[in-house]
């Protein structure tokens, strides 16, 4: 019966998958780059963990977040930033947060639900209603 109402209605889920996780890593780069700083980043998350070359990290996780998040609201080079993404949200979990356990304090459960939707998009491309089919007639 709802296959009747929604139709193959896959697009507009690819779409509001994008529009989500879009909106949630602009808001996650965006508070790593204006309000806490990449040094702040630097300093609280990366050096006290042991990554090598925090400084540069901090920016490399700052920029993927932010200028990822703007890819995939817009649907431009989706897979791509959707690698980026991936990427960081596995670190996150298994080196950051494993330890805390998928519910609770400091877990990880918002980063696997991340990753699964940033792993969707890697799969299933931004779909129709992107600026990739719009502009470049295909997806990347």
């Amino acid at each position: 019966m709802l296959a009747r109402i929604f139709g193959d209605g896959w697009e507009w889920g690819l779409l509001i998958v994008r529009i989500v996780l879009g909106v949630v890593f602009i808001a996650h780069g965006y508070q790593k780059l204006f309000s806490l700083g990449v040094d702040g980043v630097a300093e609280r998350l990366l050096s006290p963990n042991g990554f090598p070359a925090p400084q540069f990290l901090a920016w490399v996780l700052s920029l993927t977040e932010f200028v990822g998040g703007i890819a995939i609201l817009l649907g431009l080079f989706t897979r791509y930033a959707a690698v980026g993404l991936s990427i960081i949200m596995l670190v996150v979990i298994l080196v950051l947060k494993r330890s805390n356990g998928l519910t609770g304090p400091g877990s990880y459960e918002l980063e696997l639900s991340l990753l699964a939707l940033a792993l969707s998009l890697l799969l299933g491309g931004p779909g129709k209603l992107s600026l990739e089919k719009l502009l470049l007639q295909r997806e990347i």
